[in-house]
């Protein structure tokens, strides 16, 4: 039981630094997926989808291939001191890839239901694309990026595939909870440490998910309280 704290520590500290990077990500895919029409628009979609379909394993190996050690952009990395493969870092890499759809998604319905009419009526009023999209479009993609922002945190805490396959399962480097249930499991003789960690995984998801209600209420009703000062 004495690994039970370091690994729940361990587990939200690569679950934050995954959504650290994938969260702004999410958003700018979701604004641009959202708003712009561009030659690829679709094939990056997919792209941007694929991690959510494809078996973790085979993002975890992608992941490998590219960024290991001998891969396109590690072998670049490793001269510098940056190495993602069998290390934190690259849990967080793994579990923000895999988070990422379900980021973008939300984010960019929020950014479909903007009124491209109010839009227009803005840009007829003087105001630049950017103080349009600080007072539009920002406002209404909160609820998205809210949701975006749980949904990867969950997804990033519960990695399994990519994770194991592409940093290994090292206890104090990248054993997060997944993977300690899954050695505990393999061990037979951890069923303590078992429960705990899936009581602790039901926790963090329980209150992630509270506070994420809790959020987009607060939310709603200042949106609707600037709405109401707007139209009176």
């Amino acid at each position: 039981m004495t690994a039970f704290l370091p690994i729940i520590a361990l587990s939200l500290k690569v679950a934050f630094f995954a959504l650290l990077w994938a969260l702004p990500l999410g958003f700018m895919l979701g604004y641009v997926l959202a708003t712009k029409r561009f030659f690829g628009r679709r094939l990056l979609s997919v792209l941007v989808m694929m991690p959510l379909v494809m078996p973790p394993v085979v993002t975890g190996l992608v992941l490998l291939y590219v960024f290991g050690p001998k891969g396109a952009f590690g072998s670049l990395l490793a001269p510098l001191g940056i190495s993602f493969a069998f290390n934190a870092a690259g849990a967080a890499l793994a579990a923000g890839l895999v988070a990422l759809p379900l980021i973008v998604r939300p984010i960019r319905l929020s950014f479909e239901h903007v009124s491209t009419d109010l839009d227009e009526a803005l840009a007829v009023a003087g105001l630049t694309p950017w103080q349009r999209f600080k007072m539009l479009y920002v406002p209404s993609a909160l609820p998205g990026v809210v949701a975006g922002g749980v949904l990867g945190f969950a997804k990033a805490m519960g990695e399994f595939g990519a994770t194991i396959t592409f940093v290994a399962n090292i206890p104090g480097e990248t054993q997060t909870i997944s993977l300690a249930i899954h050695a505990a499991l393999q061990a037979f003789d951890q069923n303590d440490l078992v429960v705990w960690l899936c009581v602790a995984s039901l926790a963090i998801s329980g209150l992630a998910i509270w506070g994420s209600e809790f959020l987009l209420s607060w939310l709603e009703k200042r949106l609707n309280g600037r709405r109401a000062v707007r139209h009176a």
